[in-house]
């Protein structure tokens, strides 16, 4: 009675309603316009991770990681005074950059050298290539430095390195965008200029270029799936105005969804980008399932009133429960520690529940001004073809069950098996295709540099100014040497390689001396280890300054690392801390590695685990939901086993089609469990509602529910495949890989839907004749 006196109020009250969802809408179009991106690396891990706890303190003792973006070409004679000149401009002019604090490169390299006439015995630093200096006696004076060989320049390809220190607090603006941009413009000119190929890599540079492709392709992959869920609606109801109020109505819940992550004060992610066009895809079946039902009743009544508050009668509980359980597939990741899972979760969730409601309110409101369906609109209801198809299902179930049985539990048996061989495995530049320039440009500077992604190791003396004693000196500087041993590292950086070049100029730029002091020289040393104030000196001072906390406790030592992924780096680290504790005793000396590649790959695989456990919380959701609606432990174990084959069987061919595990590919599952249980729920209440009708013959139930819902079923199920086949336009191979993944989920549920579910009914389900409930 309750669906049947809100189908009354929503007809009587039809304007009020339509002219307050409008005005609602409107207002929440407001909010959508003002929505964000993201810039800066959102939280994938939660406060009380141990990853995130050492990143934490490195940062409150060093400040910011990840500032650095760099800029790299080959050029065999750097030295040429033409080219020179044109590089040396190129240095001063991104000095001028509103957000660049500092950069380092050849031009700006600079030599120590000991005070010719200074008493007090210090150092005084001064740049290589000054005015008027000679090239060539310059040139050989900077080869003869070991300090910037493999930092700045490779010697054996003539790649060249320049290393841009952006402001931390402006990169996780907008601003970046503008910050990137002008560098780039700045050094195509000096690449058009001089004939030469410019990369960049870094950080900063990855992640705004991301997030400007992922807000190009959040608009892109939402008028792709408008557009395509529209062709799909217009053919299946050959009507352009069932067609454009669905599609309307669809909008109105996108607007809503974007809105949402406005109000919530979050920005968009990699995944809050796609909840519009998820939205969309979800949306849609609402539509149908209402329409649908609407022209079913006309056909029987002709009678647009009565058709249409039978349609909200018989399908708003299927509507709600579909709208629900997709809710629970996307809103128990808000239940997760992750703060981007978190974020998801919510806007999805409530987003689904609010597409569910407008539809409700508005399809029979706008639909009761329409005029009534008229012959063409109704006669998919008649398509041959597909009732053949739906017949042929009910052949195989009725005759052949234990044929059907047996294929299902051989698609099983060498699904397990295809799943025993997946791999978990992520990388920071994941998901980009390997023809990308953000994916090139970084092996470039893997090749010729072993790797620009930060890792910063925290060496703790224990004790003040324990990192200025000679033994501490050694035994960092022993570390950072056998640090080298791995090709996936560039050249370590620590203010030993300060006291290092300090050694070469107290012995007049002898390149033998480039080494840490011994007890012999170390006194005679340490009074020149102070720089006198000069014009050059901000490289050096800061390499001195910057690796050493306050109070000369804590080295740090940095390291550019290749992007080796989540499976590779754990083990690298595992070697390097063996190799530490051979060389630190760690009674005197705490080790920790951190930095941002070693928090994002541990926040990659985090969301795996989490992206595991919200799988199995709505898994159990559901089934509460499902317990509820049917009140049938019988009905409840058919629809699981009916859901949890097609999750099986696409992870197995990921098994064998060597798709591995990461986040992208793991939502899949939580997705496409909301989404396929909607089919369950449509096909199992129109049983319940016949059962009555057919004196609780299951097999004749059975094969009349698959008349009934069999159509809509394959639409729904086609259109939301589609849905999900659009986000193949995505550059982006994880985004790739939840379309197709998710739309050969719902094709495989569409087929377990029709028949093994239906095979199940009529060999396990036991109903007797009893009051029913009111569907």
């Amino acid at each position: 009675m309750f669906w049947k006196s809100l189908a009354h109020f929503i007809l009587k009250f039809r304007v009020s309603i339509l002219f307050i969802l409008t005005v609602l809408t409107l207002v929440m179009g407001y909010f959508a316009t003002q929505v964000k991106m993201r810039y800066d690396m959102a939280s994938a891990i939660p406060e009380d991770n141990p990853e995130y706890i050492k990143y934490e303190k490195f940062l409150k003792t060093f400040g910011q990681d990840g500032n650095m973006m760099v800029v790299g070409f080959d050029k065999e004679n750097v030295f040429e005074p033409n080219f020179f000149k044109s590089f040396s401009d190129w240095q001063e002019k991104i000095k001028t950059v509103d957000g660049v604090v500092g950069i380092l490169s050849i031009p700006s390299a600079i030599q120590i050298k000991k005070a010719e006439t200074d008493s007090t015995s210090k150092l005084i630093s001064e740049l290589i290539f000054h005015k008027g200096v000679n090239m060539d006696s310059a040139a050989i004076q900077f080869k003869n430095l070991p300090f910037y060989s493999g930092l700045l320049y490779n010697p054996m390809t003539h790649a060249n390195l320049n290393a841009i220190y952006l402001d931390g607090e402006k990169i996780r603006t907008k601003n970046r965008v503008q910050i990137i941009n002008h560098i780039k413009e700045i050094s195509a000119e000096f690449a058009q200029k001089n004939q030469i190929e410019i990369h960049y890599s870094g950080l900063p540079y990855i992640r705004t270029e991301f997030a400007e492709s992922l807000r190009a392709e959040m608009n892109l992959i939402l008028i792709a799936s408008l557009v395509l869920t529209s062709l799909i609606l217009l053919l299946f109801f050959r009507s352009f105005t069932a067609m454009l109020f669905s599609m309307i109505v669809v909008f109105a819940g996108v607007v809503w969804a974007v809105s949402f992550i406005e109000l919530a004060g979050y920005k968009i992610t990699i995944l809050t980008a796609l909840i519009a066009p998820l939205i969309v895809v979800i949306g849609i079946p609402n539509c149908i399932y209402f329409l649908n039902k609407y022209h079913t009743q006309f056909a029987l009544t002709n009678n647009k009133r009565e058709a249409l508050i039978s349609m909200v009668d018989r399908m708003g509980i299927v509507t709600l429960f579909t709208n629900l359980t997709a809710a629970i597939g996307f809103g128990v990741f808000y239940f997760t520690k992750s703060q981007v899972l978190k974020e998801f979760g919510f806007v999805a969730g409530l987003s689904i529940l609010v597409v569910f409601v407008i539809s409700l309110l508005s399809i029979p409101a706008i639909f009761s001004f329409l005029p009534a369906p008229k012959t063409r609109h109704t006669k998919y209801l008649e398509n041959k073809y597909l009732t053949s198809v739906l017949l042929k299902f009910e052949y195989w179930v009725t005759h052949n069950r234990r044929a059907v049985y047996a294929l299902t539990l051989i698609a099983v048996v060498v699904s397990v098996i295809g799943i025993l061989r997946l791999k978990s495995v992520g990388h920071i530049v994941d998901d980009l295709p390997k023809e990308n320039t953000l994916y090139s440009d970084l092996k470039y500077f893997e090749k010729n540099f072993h790797g620009v992604m930060p890792l910063e190791i925290m060496i703790d003396t224990k004790k003040k100014n324990g990192a200025s004693s000679l033994n501490s000196i050694n035994k960092v500087n022993e570390f950072t040497q056998s640090l080298k041993s791995f090709s996936e590292f560039s050249k370590p950086l620590s203010f030993v390689e300060a006291i290092k070049f300090a050694r070469q100029a107290f012995y007049d730029g002898d390149s033998s001396s480039f080494d840490v002091p011994n007890s012999f020289d170390i006194s005679f040393l340490l009074p020149y280890l102070k720089v006198k104030s000069d014009s050059g000196k901000s490289q050096y001072s800061s390499l001195a300054t910057s690796f050493l906390d306050s109070n000369k406790q804590i080295i740090r030592v940095s390291v550019g690392i290749e992007d080796v992924g989540s499976i590779r780096l754990p083990s690298m680290l595992d070697s390097v801390s063996k190799m530490a504790n051979t060389i630190f005793d760690s009674t005197k000396y705490d080790i920790t590695y951190t930095g941002t590649s070693v928090v994002f790959l541990e926040g990659s695989k985090f969301i795996i685990h989490s992206l595991r456990d919200s799988l199995l919380l709505a898994l159990l959701m559901i089934t509460v939901c499902m317990a509820l609606l049917f009140r049938s432990w019988r009905i409840v174990v058919i629809s699981i086993i009916t859901n949890i084959i097609p999750l099986l069987i696409t992870a197995g061919i990921m098994g064998f089609a060597n798709i591995p595990l990461k986040p992208s590919t793991v939502l899949v599952f939580s997705i496409a469990l909301g989404i396929a249980i909607d089919v369950t729920i449509r096909f199992l209440v129109n049983y319940k509602q016949d059962l009555s009708f057919n004196d609780y013959n299951i097999p004749e139930t059975v094969q009349n529910t698959i008349q009934d819902t069999g159509i809509s079923i394959i639409y729904t199920s086609l259109i939301l495949s589609a849905g999900f086949i659009v986000f193949l336009v995505s550059q982006f191979d994880g985004t790739k890989a939840l379309g197709y993944l998710t739309a050969l989920t719902l094709l495989l549920a569409m087929l377990t839907n029709l028949t093994i579910l239906p095979a199940l009914l009529v060999w396990f389900d036991r109903q007797k004749p009893k009051k029913e409930r009111n569907f």
